[in-house]
């Protein structure tokens, strides 16, 4: 059955996405996907003013989702927090797989359709908070910190690594995913020159004919 999603801007479509991963599925609505860099162009030229761009589903939280879905045995019984959550696929994945698992994201329309994806895949568990990182007010530790595609912006790299500072526990990494942006790249560099420990899985996302190159990085902090 169709399902829209009611703006200010009028009602928009949504589709669904199938992530199938060792013989489990995941479900989630979005607006759109965005997965090769023509799409991205095409998204950023023509629909963002129409089309909430935490609602559209990005290739870098596809990638997340499979790193997450790898790495099943540290994500029982963990504390996860969700960076820009979106349409929610990683942070869903994780609490299906045993998370105790919160998501953010500053718009409130994306955590709407965060919280009906995370009830279609009966993620228990999860709780979900409207957050800007610029007010953040969160002091609870958690063992892992996800964000797809969270660093594309210099102005909000300070807040980012103070909530990394801030929110991971000890022992814990912060799990990054990104299309190889070069805002990124100077995020991590300087991370890097603080004595954070910085390693990257490499996936490819998208059409055989178009595949995004996406890294996840995994940050621990300086001992």
């Amino acid at each position: 059955m169709p399902q829209t999603l009611h703006t200010t801007a009028g009602d928009i479509p949504l589709d669904e996405y199938r992530l199938r991963l060792n013989g489990r599925e995941w479900r989630v609505l979005h607006t759109g996907q965005v997965l090769s860099f023509e799409d991205e162009q095409r998204f950023l030229g023509e629909e963002r003013a129409r089309v909430p761009y935490g609602v559209v589903l990005w290739p870098a939280a596809i990638a997340l989702a499979h790193e997450v879905a790898s790495r099943g045995d540290a994500m029982r019984g963990a504390r996860v927090l969700e960076l820009g959550a979106g349409t929610g696929l990683p942070g869903i994945v994780a609490a299906s797989l045993g998370a105790r698992v919160v998501q953010t994201d500053k718009q409130s329309v994306a955590l709407s359709v965060c919280r009906d994806n995370g009830a279609r895949n009966g993620a228990a568990g999860i709780e979900y908070r409207t957050a800007d990182w610029a007010a953040w007010d969160d002091a609870a530790r958690y063992d892992v910190i996800l964000g797809a595609d969270v660093t594309y912006g210099d102005a909000m790299h300070p807040h980012l690594r103070q909530i990394f500072e801030t929110n991971l526990a000890p022992g814990g990494r912060v799990l990054l995913s990104d299309p190889f942006r070069p805002f990124s790249y100077r995020f991590l560099e300087s991370l890097d020159a603080d004595g954070w420990t910085i390693t990257f899985s490499r996936w490819r996302v998208g059409e055989e004919r178009a595949p995004r190159a996406i890294a996840v990085y995994e940050l621990t902090p300086p001992r």
